[in-house]
């Protein structure tokens, strides 16, 4: 009688295990949607607001990004531009297209092309960059680019979001560009080329797709650059008064 049950047993525990490793070499083989990595899009403007200066310069700025892609792997497509409104041109027009991947649990790596219409003679530029959250909860964006002649220079983004209320956000930037040789047609001289700092407080509306905000923003450039804007009767620094939204969807 011991020798049946042990039989039984040991022939339910065999059955047990056996419909376990089934079951594990279904999952690790599952190659359903439900396992495929998440798709995503999306386009936002982390600016979309209207400029005045302290010279009553009025201008239109954006800076907008559309991406597509998984958490893997993502295109986007990076527009920022300044509009002056009473001559009707475009001061800056700048466009990005840059592939994006995980380096770490924070930063991604991004390679690309940029095209450039400045004030002056266009220009395209390879990409070369890493984005994403730094410690003490900084969002940054450095950026590497290289001219098809040769030129190049750093951009430094960095971001801090002060969460006073669950609805109200007051955001610290700073971006600066850095130029390793000289690009006298489009006002670019060797050096630190120019720092923007702005201070926005912005109130979400609808959730956090839909943010309104007023702030001030401090434009200036220095050293050779600035050289080049006083030849070419330009400003050197600005102080502007701003009025816009951050809008995602």
């Amino acid at each position: 009688m011991n020798c049946i049950r042990s039989i039984v047993a040991v022939s339910f525990l065999a059955s047990v295990g056996f419909s376990m490793l089934v079951t594990a070499q279904e999952m690790i083989s599952d190659t359903t949607a439900r396992k495929q990595p998440l798709t995503t899009w999306g386009v936002q403007f982390e600016e979309l607001e209207y400029r005045y200066s302290d010279d009553d310069e009025e201008l239109g700025v954006w800076n907008a990004d559309a991406f597509y892609g998984t958490d893997d792997f993502k295109v986007r497509l990076l527009s920022t531009g300044e509009y002056e409104i009473e001559e009707q041109a475009y001061e800056t027009l700048e466009h990005q297209l840059v592939g994006q991947v995980p380096i770490s649990k924070f930063f991604d790596a991004k390679a690309g092309i940029r095209f450039d219409t400045p004030e002056g003679p266009d220009r395209t530029y390879a990409v070369f960059g890493v984005t994403g959250l730094a410690p003490q909860w900084f969002e940054i964006d450095a950026n590497l680019y290289v001219s098809k002649d040769g030129d190049t220079s750093t951009e430094l983004d960095a971001e801090y979001e002060l969460l006073i209320t669950n609805h109200w956000i007051l955001a610290a930037t700073l971006d600066a560009t850095v130029a390793f040789s000289e690009d006298e047609e489009i006002g670019v001289g060797k050096g630190l080329v120019s720092t923007e700092t702005g201070l926005r407080l912005s109130y979400d509306l609808i959730d956090r797709a839909v943010s309104p905000y007023v702030g001030v923003v401090h434009e200036r450039k220095y050293g050779d650059s600035a050289d080049l804007a006083e030849a070419g009767n330009g400003s050197t620094e600005d102080w502007f008064a701003v009025i816009g939204a951050r809008i995602a969807f």
